[in-house]
């Protein structure tokens, strides 16, 4: 009985494993975090948030659970690229289709709420030299933080949970999670939490179609980045430092339309794109490329290490 507690069929549960991969990033993530803090790096979030605090905190974010997950690799006996984050492929076709989607999406939104006369694109704010800087510096950071946010809660674990529950339950349990996440942040509140859930839904089934986190990569980063450096919005109710516009809600329109405090992420404008985002990726992407790693299993023999070997299965529909 204690044995099938922690092994099933295929090795190792996949809870296990899943509690493995959390402790084996988080072991990292918390020290560097409390020796940063130790030295004095303490970002204020209450004022304008600079890009070395993102540059930071997303890399530790995407460096610790990635480490973990080449352990896991190991233990598992599995290849990297059956987490979501292959070599090839990386910043191809699905990355640059992703960055195109997610900047259009997000300029479509915020034309809605200019239409609604909700929002005002105001005037440029920054000097031609300051926009080459800060233009490029939030590039690479959200950069980073679709690759931080994308692994961390479509990588490893979207994979792991799949062994155990299934594809869509894992995937809808971490979106839960993902959007929870989101109501840390200083000014969030529920109907961005939600948004941020459903995104993250939107995330897990561009994976699932695509094969990997390459789209989700790229349209994560031009999201964020139109929204926070090109529009000049707050971003889960933060704004960038050295934003490109001196852009502003109208404070007579309602929240609904605007999104509040929180940003665009609060419009319920949003679900909207996001809806035709949906269709968008199931248009393009027909076949499902993103099997769970049990279904993969069986199609291979078991390999010898934690859990079965998985090798890449055939495209087939949802």
């Amino acid at each position: 009985m204690l044995t099938s507690i922690f092994r099933g069929p295929g090795g190792v549960r996949s809870g296990w494993r899943l509690l493995i991969f959390i402790t084996l990033a988080a072991i990292p993530f918390v020290t560097i975090q409390v020796l940063l803090a130790a030295a004095g790096f303490r970002p204020d979030l209450a004022h304008e948030l600079p890009p070395t605090v993102i540059l930071v905190g997303e890399s530790l974010e995407f460096l610790c659970p990635l480490f973990a997950a080449w352990v896991m690799s190991h233990l598992e006996d599995n290849r990297f690229p059956d987490y979501g984050l292959p070599g090839r492929g990386a910043f191809g076709r699905n990355f640059w289709v992703g960055s195109g989607i997610g900047l259009i999406a997000l300029s479509v939104l915020m034309v809605g709420i200019w239409l609604g006369h909700g929002f005002y694109f105001g005037r440029m704010s920054l000097g031609a030299g300051e926009v080459l800087y800060f233009g490029a510096i939030w590039a690479v950071a959200f950069l980073v933080v679709g690759f931080a946010e994308e692994f961390l809660f479509r990588g490893y674990a979207l994979a792991t949970l799949s062994d155990g529950i299934g594809f869509w339950p894992a995937a809808i349990v971490l979106s839960a999670v993902f959007g929870a996440v989101h109501l840390s942040n200083l000014r969030e509140n529920p109907m961005g939490a939600l948004s941020a859930g459903m995104v993250g839904l939107l995330l897990c089934f561009s994976l699932r179609r695509t094969g990997s986190l390459w789209f989700a990569i790229g349209l994560h980063a031009a999201w964020d980045y139109g929204e926070s450096f090109i529009y000049s919005v707050p971003n889960s109710g933060v704004l960038a430092q050295g934003h490109l516009l001196n852009s502003h809600f109208n404070s007579g329109a309602p929240a609904w339309l605007t999104g509040g405090a929180v940003g665009p992420e609060g419009s319920v404008f949003v679900f909207i794109v996001l809806a035709i985002i949906f269709v968008l990726i199931n248009r393009m992407y027909p076949e499902a490329r993103f099997p769970s790693r049990v279904a993969a299993a069986e199609l291979n023999p078991p390999g010898a290490g934690m859990v079965s070997s998985v090798s890449e299965a055939a495209p087939r529909r949802d």
